[in-house]
Parts: structure tokens; C-alpha cells; sequence
């Protein structure tokens, strides 16, 4: 018996110490890497409980020079199960108010606040996988990533889809409803770009005027292309 309680004592100090617990991803980020290296360090990552039932870890994609980063909150559920981010119907959406805005969707880089899929399963619904919003928690523990791609790429604007990614960029006291649309200032010591805030793209596929929804998704998408000269 005494040694039974001392294996369980023994497995749970091992658990205690697993690299999750600690809720950050900076030591799975490799220093000096490229994109391409921290994409392949990413796909290891252990920094918070999330890794554990999603399917891959889904970094960002795009132009490496991209002058604009959006940053969206997380992989849905099929950018957990393709790899990669917005290949769903709100990566459609952003798509076409990219365009429509006048940004060029090809010139952009796209990435999300966290990481891996946060999901549930809902009674009577099967293995249906129903999105559920990362912890603030969750959200600073991936925070290493974003800070690298941030660095790598430099971008003069980051937007940021919805309330997650602001509160990844801003602090916890962003408001979408509140500071959409404007140019912020990143709160960090020595950063030079400027966020614009405005709604998720599936936000306007939940919203009962969708149009309208829409509309506002590309009026806060203008003031990137105003601040980047463009029309």
C-alpha cells in the first residue's frame, strides 16, 4: 500500500512538471529562427493543455513581407484539421472585404492569437466539434509565437480580428464594440506598428443582418488601406 502511494505521489509530481502546466510557449521557440523554423518548432509546441486534443498546432501563412498582419483568435475547426489558417468560411469572408477594402489578400500575412483548436462537444450533437473561446490564460501562453512572427515580419499595421486577438495585442481591457476601427498604439515598449480593431469574419456569418455586418468588417478594413496609401 505505502508503495503504491508513493508511485501515485511519484506520477503526479511528474505531471506537476509536465511543460503545459507552466501556460507559456517561450521554451519552444527557437531564438534566431527564421519563419520557416519557428512554423516547424510550433508544431511541437507543449506551452498550455491545448495541444493535447487538437490535431496539429496551425501556424501562420502568407507574405513574409507582408506591410499588413491580421491576426484572427484561433483554427477553427477546418483550419485544425487542413493546417492551415482562415481556409473556412470566414477565411471566404475576410477574403472578399480584403479585396473589397482595397488590400490585396496576397500581400498580407494571416495568423491567429492561439495556436491550436479549442473545442467541446455538445449533448446530442456526436462528435461535432463546437468552438469555445481560449482562456486569457491560453492566449499569453502562445503569446511567444505572435511576438516572433510580429518580429520576423514587421509589419507597418496589424489587425485584429475580433476580441481574443485585441486582447492578445492591446491587454485584457480591449473592447471590439468599443475601439473597432481606429489606430491604435501596440502597448509595448519599442514597437512601432499600429493596430487596427474590428469584428471576426465569422461574427458577419452569425449576425442576423449579415449585410450590415459585412459592411462594417470592410469600413474598418479602409482605414488599413487609407493609413497604407492606398484608395
Amino acid at each position: 500500500m505505502a508503495a503504491a502511494r508513493g508511485s501515485a505521489g511519484k506520477a503526479a509530481a511528474e505531471a506537476a512538471h509536465d511543460p503545459e502546466d507552466a501556460y507559456t510557449a517561450e521554451p519552444f521557440v527557437p531564438r534566431g529562427a527564421d519563419l520557416a523554423a519557428l512554423r516547424e518548432a510550433a508544431a511541437a509546441c507543449r506551452g498550455c493543455p491545448l495541444h493535447r486534443e487538437a490535431t496539429q498546432t496551425v501556424f501562420g501563412a502568407g507574405d513574409p513581407g507582408a506591410r499588413v498582419v491580421l491576426v484572427g483568435e484561433q483554427p477553427g475547426d477546418q483550419e485544425d484539421r487542413q493546417g492551415r489558417p482562415f481556409v473556412g468560411p470566414a477565411g471566404k469572408v475576410l477574403t472578399r472585404a480584403l479585396d473589397e477594402a482595397g488590400i490585396d489578400p496576397t500581400e498580407t500575412y494571416i495568423t491567429n492569437a492561439v495556436k491550436h483548436f479549442k473545442f467541446g462537444h455538445l449533448p446530442g450533437r456526436g462528435k461535432r466539434r463546437i468552438h469555445k473561446p481560449p482562456s486569457l490564460r491560453e492566449i499569453s501562453a502562445c503569446r511567444p509565437w505572435l511576438t516572433a512572427e510580429l518580429s520576423l515580419i514587421d509589419p507597418e499595421l496589424i489587425v485584429a480580428l475580433g476580441a481574443t486577438a485585441g486582447k492578445a495585442l492591446l491587454g485584457p481591457s480591449f473592447r471590439v464594440t468599443k475601439q473597432r476601427g481606429m489606430l491604435l498604439p501596440v502597448p509595448e515598449e519599442g514597437a512601432r506598428e499600429c493596430v487596427v480593431a474590428t469584428i471576426h469574419p465569422s461574427a458577419v456569418l452569425r449576425a442576423d443582418d449579415r449585410e450590415a455586418a459585412y459592411q462594417g468588417l470592410v469600413s474598418d478594413l479602409r482605414v488599413v488601406a487609407e493609413a497604407l496609401g492606398g484608395p
